[in-house]
């Protein structure tokens, strides 16, 4: 479907080249069906040389015969930005437009870019830059069941997707817009251990890491609760068991659970305050 269409993107950073990248990567766009852009002009020989497809500092240029629209700049610029954009009548066509910022709401959204554009939300992952991300879409008041489609059409390039009510967004945001980080500090802290009892640090990486994938791709598979394939792991007197009532002693669980909430709540906040207030 979406070869018939011409994509802006607002906001050319990481998840902006991502998304851009893997939908040509994955045949669905054509370079030319693409426009990016900047905030800065210092950002525009950089970026340029990140993506196949062109980047200016000009968005309503850029929005000139986009039919959709990928909003991916930062909180705290979206709404000013969406607001000029309805000024300048930048909407009258009545765009789609997937916002992936996060901690804005569709009602937000909607509010500064008045009534033109049909509005999508969207929370997508950094592994969408390598093709496995986990991205949740959910719809603003005006949007049409076509549109999700077109969303879905777009992020399944960059790996799972998946439809939530907006309610749901901050807690998403919270665990699988946070989790690669934690899950990066996991795999470090595996490797850590490899490299204390004689591993070469390369090694232990590359096994923590290929450790991390396979085991989730286990639960993704097979369907299963990951308590189920822990079990399967841990044999009477054996080293697993062992082990594992050292990170309960540490309390690993309770620890990430918490974070997942913290980020969460702190999502929630996001582009209503002044970046230091």
């Amino acid at each position: 479907m979406l070869k018939q269409h011409k994509v802006a993107i607002l906001g050319t950073g990481t998840m902006g080249r991502a998304l851009g990248s893997g939908m040509i990567r994955a045949g669905i766009l054509e370079p030319k069906q693409l426009q990016g852009t900047v905030k800065h002009e210092r950002e525009l020989a950089q970026v340029r040389e990140l993506v196949p497809f062109e980047v200016s500092t000009d968005n309503a240029a850029a929005l000139s015969g986009a039919d959709i629209i990928l909003l991916c700049t930062k909180p705290g610029d979206a709404l000013e930005l969406l607001s000029g954009l309805s000024a300048e009548r930048c909407f009258e066509s009545s765009p789609l437009l997937i916002s992936i910022v996060a901690g804005l709401s569709t009602a937000e959204l909607e509010a500064a870019a008045g009534p033109g554009p049909r509005i999508v939300r969207a929370m997508p992952n950094t592994p969408c830059l390598v093709g496995a991300g986990m991205i949740v879409i959910a719809p603003g008041s005006a949007a049409e069941p076509g549109d999700l489609d077109l969303a879905d059409e777009i992020f399944q390039s960059l790996g799972r997707v998946i439809r939530l009510d907006e309610e749901h967004m901050d807690a998403v945001t919270g665990l699988s817009g946070s989790g690669p980080a934690f899950l990066y500090v996991i795999i470090e802290a595996l490797s850590e251990g490899g490299v204390m009892t004689g591993l070469p640090r390369k090694v232990a990486t590359e096994m923590a890491a290929q450790t991390a994938l396979g085991a989730a791709k286990m639960v993704l598979d097979t369907g299963r609760h990951p308590a189920s394939l822990k079990d399967e792991v841990t044999t009477p007197a054996g080293c697993t068991i062992s082990a594992l009532l050292s990170l309960e002693d540490g309390r690993l669980r309770s620890v990430l659970a918490r974070g997942v909430q913290e980020a969460a709540r702190a999502a929630a906040g996001l582009g209503k305050s002044e970046p230091n207030s």
